[in-house]
């Protein structure tokens, strides 16, 4: 825990050793267990001896003593260390406490995750008694420190703070600082930024870059400021520039970025086959992405393709600790690490059919044993969405001379509005949408025209973005309008209306941004929401991150933000948001 300096107390330690003396009985003995050593490189017969939540032994011996110990005879399994996702964003529908529900059923027992959530939506210290709240749960929770806001605040400054920064990296539980999406900042002379780098690296956090489409020069740069990562890689070059410079590469198989396949077949092709330095990540992918598994999925792809086999699991663990320096810990079966063990009926079949997670069953034999429980989210400042605010059709009024053109599912590009946008219902006969963006609170807005989003859209509301603030897109100013008053009514969501009736919502009831709904119902969800927008003619990958992106300033060309219409590249802002 936070407040508790280290893992094991002193007089736990001496349990520990006690039952190496024959003096107290392990809580669990796993015996004739075929399992992965990844020091030795080998698969190893052992038993392995568990007491609570840690690894006591793993060797030939059996225990003096087993009274009252639970035994479990693993010679039809293969046994791997739990698996950690490393860059986990753990706000898209779901929240960390279901995401890391489902994820650990599929045998991904450690995340390591993006704080900026917290940050923006909570006050500090109700983060860090969250932060407190998540280690008590079965998986193992880690997190980030974001610099910077990945869009454009009014009150940057006060957000990102020094003396919040600084409180951040002091966090155990906080392993890096990061990811790095206001990198171009840091380039052009933003010594505080900097400072902060030089600050993690001091404290031993590791540097989570985000260089998508970056020159050798650019990373060059990059590593010499102190960037230990980057999970951007999107082809075997990339992947060979990075390792060339020193760099550790996150392999992405993502909602947003399906690569990895792509990546281990020009891998090959370049003559790279050490794979001590690359680790895996789904980099925070929607639900439906899931459907098929987490980074138990990315290990069975990358047997498919001809990864070594122990490679393709230290992938998945031992390289993720060693990189984060909590290896003594995690990433491994061996004596003194934390008790999250995988159990496989193949070896390479890596989905579990049972799964230990901080020494306690929370899979057995295929089914869940409900062991993450409920969470009390209102403890934590985490509520609906209460807004005191009316939304009238004058906020309506759309006059902006430059629109936003989507040029796929993240990219968007400036172009000027030439159609008459003082009518409540634009033709359903082209791709343009009116797109507002307004203040949660109900201070500013900013309207102009989206063209390419979709052609049949009436009415689309979201309280889930980059910033908390609400979207409205749609071709219908009434449709839209009835959108976000169902919006408002059950407390934060996405809500699509057509000729004034709701024909699909997502409830997203903790801050307009996450559903307290299990993950497994949050995939039929998003999967209607994503067919009926394909139906009425959006043609990208993934809708919902279309709208979290719209804010997102570490992506080209143009952005609309909290401040107005900002153009990324020449860092100004075109158009300002007007006050209500």
């Amino acid at each position: 825990m936070l407040e508790q300096r280290y893992r094991w107390k002193t007089n736990q330690l001496r349990e520990h050793l006690s039952i190496i003396d024959g003096k107290k009985t392990p809580t669990k003995l796993l015996i004739n267990a075929t399992y992965l050593n990844p020091y030795l490189r080998k698969w190893m017969k052992a038993n392995i001896w568990l007491y609570e939540d840690r690894i006591i032994y793993v060797g030939e011996k059996m225990p003096d003593f087993v009274e009252g110990c639970e035994i479990v005879d693993c010679s039809d399994y293969f046994l791997v260390p739990g698996y950690i996702e490393p860059h986990a964003h753990p706000f898209q529908l779901y929240n960390p406490h279901s995401l890391a529900e489902y994820a650990s059923q599929y045998g991904t027992t450690t995340l390591i995750n993006d704080n900026l959530s917290l940050v923006l939506q909570l006050p500090k210290k109700k983060a860090f008694s969250f932060l407190r709240a998540m280690n008590n749960i079965p998986a193992t929770m880690f997190w980030w420190c974001r610099l910077d806001s990945q869009t454009e605040l009014e009150n940057e400054e006060e957000v990102f703070s020094n003396a919040n920064i600084q409180e951040w990296l002091e966090q155990d539980v906080v392993l890096q600082a990061g990811e790095l999406t206001g990198w171009p900042k840091l380039l052009d002379g933003d010594d505080l930024m900097l400072h902060w780098i030089q600050e993690a690296k001091r404290r031993k956090k590791q540097i989570e870059g985000h260089f998508p489409g970056a020159s050798e020069k650019t990373l060059t740069k990059m590593m010499l400021l102190g960037a230990d990562c980057d999970h951007e890689a999107m082809t075997g070059e990339d992947v060979y520039k990075r390792l060339l410079h020193g760099y550790t590469v996150s392999l992405r198989y993502s909602s947003i970025r399906p690569d990895l396949p792509k990546l281990l077949d020009e891998m090959k092709q370049l003559g790279i086959e050490q794979y001590d330095r690359c680790i895996f990540t789904t980099d925070g992918s929607t639900p439906s992405f899931y459907e098929a598994g987490v980074i138990d999925e990315m290990i069975r792809i990358a047997i498919e393709k001809g990864v070594p086999l122990i490679d393709a699991y230290n992938m998945a663990t031992i390289n993720v600790a060693r990189y984060y320096r909590i290896d003594h810990l995690h990433g491994s079966i061996a004596t003194g690490r934390v008790a999250n063990i995988n159990f496989l009926k193949e070896k390479d079949n890596p989905t579990p059919v049972s799964v230990l997670a901080k020494g306690c069953w929370i899979k057995r034999d295929g089914i869940s044993t409900n062991e993450f429980g409920s969470f009390d989210w209102e403890a934590h400042d985490f509520r609906p969405l209460n807004l005191s605010w009316e939304l009238s059709m004058d906020d309506l009024q759309f006059s902006m001379p430059l629109g936003l053109y989507m040029a796929n599912a993240v990219i968007m590009k400036p172009y000027s509005i030439t159609i008459d946008t003082s009518r409540d219902e634009l033709p359903f006969d082209n791709d343009e949408n009116f797109l507002m963006l307004v203040d949660r609170n109900g201070k500013w807005r900013v309207n102009t025209i989206l063209k390419g989003f979709a052609t049949g859209v009436h009415g689309l509301v979201s309280s889930y973005s980059n910033t908390g603030d609400i979207i409205l897109i749609g071709k219908r100013k009434a449709d839209m309008y009835t959108a976000f008053q169902r919006m408002k009514e059950i407390g934060g969501g996405i809500v699509l209306v057509e000729n004034g009736e709701v024909i699909h919502e997502i409830s997203l009831s903790l801050h307009g941004m996450m559903s307290i709904k299990k993950v497994e119902v949050l995939i039929e969800e998003e999967k209607t929401l994503a067919a009926l927008l394909r139906d009425r003619g959006y043609q990208f990958v993934d809708p919902i991150y279309s709208l979290l992106f719209l804010l997102s300033t570490h992506l080209p060309y143009i952005r609309i933000t909290p401040r107005g219409i900002y153009d990324v590249m020449n860092k100004m802002i075109l158009f300002p948001s007007i006050m209500r």
